[in-house]
């Protein structure tokens, strides 16, 4: 079918379309008419001062940039169908979604180290400040249910050490297992299985636990449209948490139940008391945190917005190709609707232009009769016109008057 609306590609072909002529000036009332009136946004516009319809137009243009820029990427099913190759395109969408995902996580994560304090000068830290508990767990048939666990756990009054060391008799092989728990700052925590798959977070600060939340609301559309305080759950959150609708005010309540300490690092190790072992020290790998030497350079990605600039000119970029695509798509369908079938088309092209132009001049009734001498024969004429001439001939007298009265 033709678009149906005024100026189509089919108006630009050249020339006017043949038809009724609707003039401006002074048009007679018939019976069903209402007195010409005007929108009262624009009478408000037209006694407003200069500057300040100014104002009001850039702002306009201001609203319609921010809604443009806000605009759906997706291509249209019905392109996609047409080009099979835009699926590439579709592909890319879904990776920039992950990507801006993990970005967001990344900026959330240098936020919080640039928040960390700073160790003074190039003080080197001690083996246990990088730990909060240390337990150590000896055969318990060999040392007995009250003598097989080693305990250290971190107190406001503890001094630092660059070690510890356990002592038990014994002449045999001893199997030990070591568990180590982080020191994290800011704390960090162990999401319940089902939210983890969910979110794709194992272990994190609750910032960044609560910021890929919001990212899952979002890329899901959960947030109720009307009372944005809202959230919708889908099957997901509702076995998760147990309730189909909630408030975002709730969500840190209903997330501590979901999470748990970090689990703790184990090592598996054999003391060996053979005198032949010559290899009686064994060195592990663990993963710290510590201050970062480049919170500098951090603060000024942060504060930089040379790159959000730069995206954001390509994203308008995009939405603009977006809507250029979509506009050679309704152009298209026009010219195959009328090469195949000009007869049909042109009709229905005529019919959908004279919709649009009675709705464009606010004229009502039936043009076709309006053409026909007995139209005009009807009770109301007589009194239409004398109405007519009457407003024409008070507008003279005024203007009569006005320059009679003018020095």
């Amino acid at each position: 079918m033709p678009p149906n609306r005024a100026g189509g590609p089919m108006a630009s072909m050249g020339g006017q379309m043949p038809g009724p002529s609707y003039g401006g000036g002074n048009m007679a009332m018939r019976p069903g008419m209402g007195p010409p009136g005007m929108d009262p946004s624009r009478k408000r516009f037209l006694h407003q001062h200069p500057q300040q319809q100014q104002q009001e137009a850039l702002g306009g243009l201001r609203r319609g940039a921010k809604r443009r820029k806000m605009a759906d990427k997706v291509l249209p099913q019905r392109i996609r169908d047409l080009v099979p190759e835009s699926q590439a395109y579709m592909d890319l969408l879904a990776f920039e979604r992950k990507l801006d995902q993990t970005i967001s996580r990344k900026r959330m994560e240098i936020q919080e180290a640039i928040k960390k304090p700073i160790m003074p000068g190039k003080q080197k830290k001690k083996f246990s400040s990088f730990f909060k508990s240390l337990v150590i767990e000896l055969d318990k048939e060999l040392y007995g249910p009250d003598n097989h666990l080693v305990e250290w756990h971190r107190m406001p009054t503890t001094q630092e050490t660059d070690g510890f060391q356990v002592k038990r008799p014994g002449d045999v092989n001893v199997k030990c297992t070591l568990l180590f728990m982080l020191d994290h700052q800011p704390p960090q925590y162990k999401l319940d299985p089902r939210l983890a798959r969910l979110l794709g977070v194992h272990t994190q600060t609750r910032a960044s636990i609560m910021q890929a939340l919001w990212l899952y609301i979002k890329n899901n559309k959960l947030q109720d449209c009307h009372e944005k305080e809202y959230i919708n759950c889908n099957r997901y959150f509702r076995q998760i948490f147990g309730c189909g609708r909630m408030r975002f005010a709730e969500i840190p309540m209903k997330l501590a139940g979901l999470l748990q300490h970090p689990d703790p690092i184990i090592i598996n190790h054999t003391i060996s008391v053979d005198p032949a072992d010559q290899k009686k020290t064994a060195c592990y790998d663990i993963d710290v945190e510590v201050d970062d030497p480049l919170k500098s350079q951090m603060n000024n990605f942060l504060s930089s917005t040379t790159n959000q600039q730069e995206i954001a000119a390509l994203e308008m970029k995009i939405h603009e190709t977006i809507e250029y695509i979509n506009q050679l798509k309704t152009e298209r369908d026009f010219m195959l609707s009328f090469s195949n079938n000009p007869q049909d088309f042109i009709q229905d092209w005529l019919k959908s232009q004279s919709r649009d132009l009675k709705l464009m001049t606010d004229v009502t009734g039936n043009p076709e009769e309006e053409r026909r001498t007995e139209f005009y024969q009807a009770p109301w004429v007589p009194e239409a016109v004398s109405r007519y001439v009457f407003s024409n001939v008070r507008c003279l007298i005024r203007s009569f008057h006005c320059r009679n009265a003018s020095p």
